[in-house]
């Protein structure tokens, strides 16, 4: 039989193993049963043909807020219409009585200097001292646009960013290649073109040009980033806690626990430690998030240091929970993972069967 063959016919068996733990004890076998030179094509073929298809992109999806909804912006903007009369009232003093009237209508000014809101209220402090106003803090300023009074003048430090924003007046002209945000169609003739485009509406190739270089749901990517850092996480989190399993979610603040309570070394410390009711370390896992290929084979050396720590401390299993199309990289990337784990790879959807694999169903069972 040609090596080929013989590769063939261990991925089929894998494929057809009738369980997690039948699959984790043939998978073990591949080194017994290749020479090193055939290993990651061994390894590679199996990633692809038992792992690669349940895993799904995770850039189609976005962590929602509610305060991005459509229709907090369209009650700010029907307000600040009004109140404006089509913005045309918009000299410093209206926008402060606007402002103050309702502050909500202040998401829609900020929104036109196309400013976060971190970057709006460093701004108030460069008006400040002008008008004798304190300056806004970020949370001052979600909190105005949230519909709540801002403190004592906030809406007359606020008028004044957006007045000279608007005017050209308020920041430096822009050099070294630089444009200033204030370069963009709707805003680039000051409260003319705003006034243009509130009237005649914005046209569909104009929204996609601001979504070419702004990024479809930028802002909501960056203010949920670390909400999608935490997914896999928090999947995990949500079966262990669902079936009884203890376990220990590590992070930044308890590491040195982790090395007294269970002897583990490797820093940082896995994801997971599970372990049983004596006490005793059970298994350690680890969860993973890469959307391509190059970050996806630098991630799973993450993988070899667990396995080697698994072994120092008696060959205990290491899991693998991933995300994203990245690992589809089988041969460096997603295969590695595949044989320091022994298979025991798990994506958002199969998640909810690793609790068959050992050591969980007695870890299961002993709590209930």
């Amino acid at each position: 039989m040609s090596a080929t063959s013989d590769i063939e016919a261990t991925v089929a068996a894998i494929v057809a193993a009738p369980t997690w733990n039948k699959r984790v004890i043939l998978i073990r076998r591949i080194p017994e049963e290749f020479g090193k030179a055939q290993h990651q094509e061994v390894y590679s073929a199996v990633a692809k043909a038992v792992y690669v298809p349940h895993l799904a992109p995770d850039f189609a999806y976005v962590h929602w807020r509610p305060e991005y909804e459509l229709e907090e912006i369209e009650h700010a903007y029907g307000e600040a219409d009004a109140l404006t009369r089509g913005f045309k009232n918009v000299d410093e003093a209206s926008l402060a009585k606007v402002i103050q009237k309702e502050p909500a209508t202040l998401r829609i000014f900020r929104l036109l200097l196309g400013l976060t809101t971190q970057e709006f209220a460093s701004a108030t402090d460069m008006v400040g001292d002008d008008i004798g106003a304190a300056a806004l803090s970020s949370g001052a300023v979600k909190s105005m646009e949230s519909g709540r009074p801002g403190p004592a003048s906030a809406h007359r430090v606020a008028a004044a960013v957006v007045d000279r924003a608007m005017r050209a007046v308020l920041f430096t002209a822009p050099t070294g290649g630089v444009r200033s945000k204030l370069d963009k169609p709707d805003t680039a003739g000051g409260w003319e073109t705003v006034r243009k485009y509130a009237s005649e509406g914005v046209s569909l190739p104009i929204l996609l040009h601001q979504r070419h270089y702004g990024g479809a749901f930028r802002q909501l990517l960056d203010a949920t980033s670390s909400k999608r850092g935490d997914v896999l996480e928090d999947a995990v989190g949500e079966l262990f806690d669902g079936d009884g399993v203890l376990y220990v979610r590590t992070g930044s603040s308890n590491q040195e626990e982790i090395v007294t309570r269970f002897g583990l070394t490797v820093r940082p410390a896995p994801d997971f430690v599970v372990y049983d009711v004596g006490g005793t370390l059970r298994a350690i896992l680890e969860c993973k998030v890469a959307n391509d290929g190059g970050t996806a084979r630098d991630k799973a050396a993450r993988f070899a240091a667990l396995r080697s720590e698994a072994s120092r401390l008696g060959g205990i299993p290491v899991f693998a929970v991933l995300a994203g199309l990245g690992w589809r990289r089988a041969a460096d990337a997603l295969g590695p993972v595949v044989r320091d784990a022994d298979g025991r790879v798990f994506t958002i959807q199969t998640l909810g069967e690793m609790l068959a694999v050992q050591p969980f169903p007695a870890l299961v069972a002993g709590r209930r």
